[in-house]
């Protein structure tokens, strides 16, 4: 395999991995009811209903606190995507050091998700997502190594 090849399967996983950071930020922010999207794992955490939650006099406010963690989050998951598809395109992972610097990092990001999704919420969809990413670093590891200078 040539060279350009390798590259190129080097820096597109992680320019997908940005991408996709932006798309889920974009669904956290945005949508309506962005607790609803993985509801059937949050309803397990928090071991009732979100209608039996929302019922309660006490929590007449709980969505809109919600509705702005979530967005929060997606604000943050958006700006993540962004710096590493930055980063990913003005270095073009030419380096050495810049290929071991965002593969670290992105390694323990997914390490630090990992941990959150299986330990409190193992039923949530996103888990799909968290194994398609780590296939992406992996596939971007590999060829980090194989790649030959």
């Amino acid at each position: 395999m040539k060279n350009k090849t390798k590259h190129n399967l080097i820096w597109g996983p992680l320019f997908l991995i940005g991408v996709g950071a932006v798309g889920l930020g974009l669904c956290w922010l945005f949508h309506t009811e962005p607790w609803m999207l993985d509801q059937l794992p949050n309803e397990a955490l928090l071991q009732t209903s979100f209608s039996n939650l929302f019922a309660s006099d006490i929590n007449t406010y709980l969505p809109d606190y919600l509705r702005v963690i979530y967005r929060f989050l997606g604000l943050w998951v958006i700006s993540i995507g962004l710096l590493i598809i930055t980063y990913v395109q003005v270095t073009r992972l030419g380096t050495p050091l810049s290929r071991i610097s965002i593969l670290g990092v992105l390694f323990c990001i997914l390490i630090g998700i990992g941990y959150m999704v299986f330990n409190f919420i193992p039923l949530s969809p996103f888990t799909t997502i968290l194994y398609l990413q780590a296939g992406l670093l992996i596939t971007s590891t590999y060829f980090s190594i194989q790649l030959k200078e």
